[in-house]
């Protein structure tokens, strides 16, 4: 069982400005993963995958800006703040791709063309309205860990993230 002091003496064990750091190492991870599963596992990515690609991409930025900034007690809480809600949006989007992967084959939406042939002929709203709400494309399961989908795996890890972005308004310290 974890405890709770354990928790906060570990938060405060390093500066937000590590923790930062570290949440930005861990989404570059993350997209490393990404890659190693397109390119040399064969495994294409979905519309919902791309998006969760780019809410990756985002949190990774956003704790990158504030591992540079070392901002003050306000500015930890403005990163912590905009990281931890890019992390929860990320979440969602996963959460809905976990939902698809769950639901009967008859509810599942329809298959759609890739998303390079979406941007080149389709309105740019049907395609990022495809990217967010994803398509029968998404509902195909082709890797599992311990019996749990890519999708899920990242809505943890896209959770985490949050946690420790906004463990940083209880980390604060007067760095001016």
């Amino acid at each position: 069982m974890i405890h709770m002091k354990g928790v906060f003496v570990l938060m405060r064990a390093l500066s937000p400005r590590n923790w930062f750091f570290l949440g930005f190492l861990f989404c570059v991870g993350l997209m490393l993963s990404a890659f190693y599963f397109q390119f040399v596992g064969k495994l294409d990515p979905c519309p919902l995958c791309i998006s969760q690609r780019i809410m990756v991409v985002a949190v990774g930025l956003v704790m990158l800006a504030a591992a540079i900034h070392n901002p003050g007690s306000r500015g930890i809480k403005i990163y912590a703040g905009v990281a931890g809600m890019t992390a929860l949006a990320g979440a969602g989007i996963s959460a809905r791709h976990v939902w698809i992967q769950h639901l009967p084959a008859s509810e599942v939406p329809a298959c759609g063309p890739g998303l390079s042939y979406m941007f080149r002929y389709f309105p740019l709203t049907d395609t990022l309205r495809a990217m967010v709400t994803g398509t029968g494309d998404c509902a195909k399961v082709d890797w599992t860990l311990l019996g749990f989908s890519m999708p899920f795996w990242v809505l943890v890890c896209f959770l985490g993230l949050a946690v420790v972005a906004f463990a940083q308004f209880g980390n604060l310290q007067d760095r001016r």
